[in-house]
């Protein structure tokens, strides 16, 4: 056969689409409209990677790191704080801004710098505080709004970020919150961090676990009113063609559909594109213009749609006879044969047994683990039409509704089955990930060895500040159930330099005797009392340095400039203490002193830090403190206490995943409610006749009903299965002890079903529409 037989042949077809009728536009629309939702998520995936690294360089190009060299004042130079705080879960990036001379570099995104109580927000952070939703984070930032930051300085369009104008920042250059910079950017000698090879693994396993149900959709998608469509080709046997060339013909159908279907997902995508501006999804928000699809990637899409509509097609249309009087499938009706279905997912185990154990050492094709894991999910698309033929095959006898039901299902098996692929593949795909991500996350997450039922906050001042005097205003801040002020610096017989430390020093800690029972286990204690804490960390340092007579010097060095030297004379009558574990999770040797004790000098050296038990039943009790905290000092460091604390990069690929599940499922719920409306549209003759015989409509809606249940349920105990066996082995190949957390595997089956629940039940309106007199009705 020539390729110019194959074109015209695919040319009849595309014309008899768009000339046959209503029936033939419908029947296009139809796919174009399913085709067209999978190829704007395919646009939106390509586009992905160029909005992940266009937000990675808005966020390097603003980045000022407060650390480094110590600069002299220039006319080049910016006194800069970080001022960073959290509201109701949501980050705030805020930078308190001096400028010291006319070429003082300018933030991505401003104009120009505000005067002292001024600040530029973000267009959505501008948006919070004039609402009601803001009326606690306009307490925190009591500045003047007078403009707006540029995309250009924004990483998201739900960006919180503001620059408030400040004086007098000099003297609080400290290396760490506030710097003088001479320009915005990553410092050069930053090296990107090597991927961790498990996160690697993850990364791929998402990639695949979220694009097979779209692809797996398409292919569906292209088969909209098959049925109708095989009946229809038979009258063209009448009139001479043979076969193949029928089948030909019903390609360039479906190729007309996908074509449609790529204008649509275009259209789509642009307005989802526009959409994506004004959302913002588990925390992560772009601009419209980050989502710009790689021109290859796009290229590929646009090729790999339409060549799969024709091979689907062709693949359909195997076992199918169209003869000049009808279409007889199977000719005999055959039983779907079971062996080959099983070489997909034995092949995807083949392709992915010879990698268990070897993930932790890098040792890993990339290759092998996506053709593994979609052989895996494709079987699954393979096995699911067998299951449903073979179980619907032995369903006994019942009411109506079950019995139309059943008899519906035995004799279109496939297309029930095509109707829940997608959620099937989803389903096992999600099921594997929430293993996955579940065995490996102690690999990311570590034990912080805070206290958290002791204290859940703590609040970090700046070196010098007075911390005893401001314990009240936290004590008395609504929420906060005991307020604890503890002061701590470094002593040693040695001065602290910012170029090289003492090889020797211990800790001293300064609070009232009620404060000091959170860190040591005291004796009678009276204000003006000095411990020795020993039976912790650095007992060693505590018996060499701290002997009485002895002279000490206290750290007041900011790791970039020498401090002013502080000195300490250990007295006599040293009272013991045994030290315990402070709620910060330390338990160290040291120096435990009484605020009468302190000299002047030496409280200049101190750093202060409050450590609060609050009521977490009061609703935003955490920003009442942030709010407290920023009235005393608005570079006061504040800090929610956690149990664990989990790595940065694992917990975005897990957010990410996330994101991307809800678009998918979002999707897949949208295509199987234009699936079952096209399958409800092919038979409402039948629905209207069977109506105008005498069958309730509550009937044939329960049979419905039934239609959907049977291979649902059918495809979540095999997407269950599928989903374990997947992710036991990728928990083997990254050496993990396999385990199931059957709350999540159970809630993300218990998702794939209530999307389709969802669906069948928005069935119901148009299902009853159809079964009007008016449906019996031939043009």
């Amino acid at each position: 056969m020539n390729a110019g037989q194959w074109s015209r042949d695919l040319g009849m077809g595309v014309r008899f689409a768009f000339t046959g009728g209503r029936e033939g536009w419908v029947r296009v629309l139809l796919t174009a409209v399913g085709v067209g939702l999978g190829v704007a998520l395919l646009l939106l995936t390509t586009a992905i990677p160029n909005a992940l690294a266009v937000r990675d360089q808005r966020n390097d190009a603003r980045m000022d790191y407060t650390y480094g060299p110590n600069r002299p004042k220039a006319a080049n130079t910016l006194l800069i704080s970080d001022t960073d705080t959290t509201y109701r879960g949501s980050d705030v990036r805020g930078r308190l801004v001096e400028p010291e001379g006319p070429r003082a570099p300018l933030a991505p995104g401003l104009s120009t710098y505000p005067a002292p109580g001024g600040m530029v927000v973000s267009p959505a952070l501008k948006d919070l505080l004039g609402s009601d939703a803001g009326k606690l984070l306009r307490e925190r930032l009591p500045y003047r709004i007078v403009g707006t930051i540029g995309e250009s300085g924004l990483i998201g369009s739900h960006d919180l970020v503001y620059y408030a104008g400040a004086k007098d920042l000099a003297p609080r250059i400290d290396g760490w919150r506030t710097a003088r910079i001479t320009r915005f950017g990553p410092p050069q000698e930053v090296t990107p961090d090597k991927t961790d090879p498990v996160l690697l693994l993850l990364m791929l396993v998402v990639f695949v676990v979220l694009l097979t149900p779209v692809a797996v959709f398409i292919a569906t998608a292209v088969r909209f009113g098959g049925e109708r469509r095989d009946r229809r080709l038979a009258a063209l046997r009448l009139v001479g063609a043979d076969s193949r060339m029928t089948r030909r013909i019903a390609a360039g159908e479906a190729l007309a559909g996908s074509l449609v279907g790529l204008v649509f997902g275009t259209v789509f995508f642009l307005l989802g594109r526009q959409l994506a501006g004004s959302v913002e999804i588990v925390g992560i928000s772009v601009f419209p213009s980050y989502l710009d699809p790689s021109p290859a990637l796009a290229a590929l899409v646009a090729v790999a749609v339409p060549a799969a509509a024709v091979l689907v097609t062709l693949f359909a249309l195997r076992g199918v006879v169209i003869e000049p009087l009808g279409v007889v499938r199977a000719a005999r009706p055959r039983r779907r044969r079971l062996w080959w279905r099983l070489l997909l997912p034995l092949g995807g185990l083949a392709c992915l047994a010879p990698m268990i154990g070897q993930v932790r050492h890098g040792e890993f094709n990339r290759y092998l683990v996506i053709g593994g894991v979609l052989l895996l999910l494709i079987g699954l698309t393979a096995l699911l039409p067998w299951a449903v033929e073979a179980a619907v095959a032995r369903l006994g006898r019942g009411g109506v509704a079950w019995q139309l039901a059943v008899r519906r299902l035995q004799l279109s098996s496939g297309s029930a089955a095509r109707m829940v692929n997608g959620i099937a593949v989803a389903v096992a795909g999600a099921i594997a990930l929430q293993m996955l991500f579940a065995g490996v996350q102690g690999d990311f997450t570590k034990s912080t060895g805070q206290d958290t039922d002791r204290v859940q906050m703590q609040v970090n001042l700046e070196q010098g500040l007075p911390f005893l005097p401001v314990t009240e205003k936290f004590a008395t801040t609504k929420g906060v159930r005991k307020a604890t002020a503890l002061g701590s610096t470094e002593l040693s017989d040695r001065r602290f330099r910012s170029s090289e430390g003492p090889k020797n020093s211990v800790g001293l800690t300064v609070g009232t005797c009620a404060a000091l029972r959170e860190v040591a286990d005291l004796p009678d204690c009276h204000d003006g009392d000095v411990f020795t804490a020993t039976g912790g960390e650095r007992d060693a340092d505590v018996t060499k340095l701290v002997r009485p007579g002895r002279t000490l010097h206290a750290n007041t060095s900011d790791g970039l400039r020498d401090g002013h030297d502080v000195v300490w004379t250990v007295p006599s009558g040293l009272k013991r203490a045994r030290a315990i574990t402070s709620p910060n999770g330390i338990k160290e040797s040291g120096v435990l002193m009484t605020p009468a004790a302190v000299s002047g000098r030496l409280s200049s050296a101190l750093t202060g830090a409050m450590y609060l038990s609050l009521d977490e039943s009061v609703p935003d009790v955490h920003d009442y403190v942030r709010n407290t905290a920023a009235r005393i000092d608005p570079l006061a460091d504040t800090m929610v206490y956690s149990a664990t604390d989990r790595s940065a990069q694992f917990t975005s690929i897990r957010t990410g995943t996330f994101a991307g599940a809800v678009c998918v499922l979002a999707l897949i719920g949208v295509s199987l409610l234009v699936s079952q409306l096209e399958q409800l549209r092919e038979r409402r003759k039948l629905l209207s006749a069977l109506v105008a015989f005498g069958t309730r409509r509550r009937t044939l809606g329960m049979s419905v009903l039934w239609q959907t249940a049977i291979p649902i349920a059918l495809g979540l105990l095999l997407a269950l299965a599928m989903g374990l066996t997947l992710g036991a082995v990728l928990l083997k190949m990254v050496g993990t002890t396999v385990g199931v957390d059957w709350p999540s595997v159970l809630s993300m089956t218990g998702a794939g079903a209530a999307v389709v629940l969802t669906v069948t039940l928005l069935s119901l309106p148009p299902l009853v529409r159809l079964m009007r007199p008016e449906g019996l009705r031939t043009e």
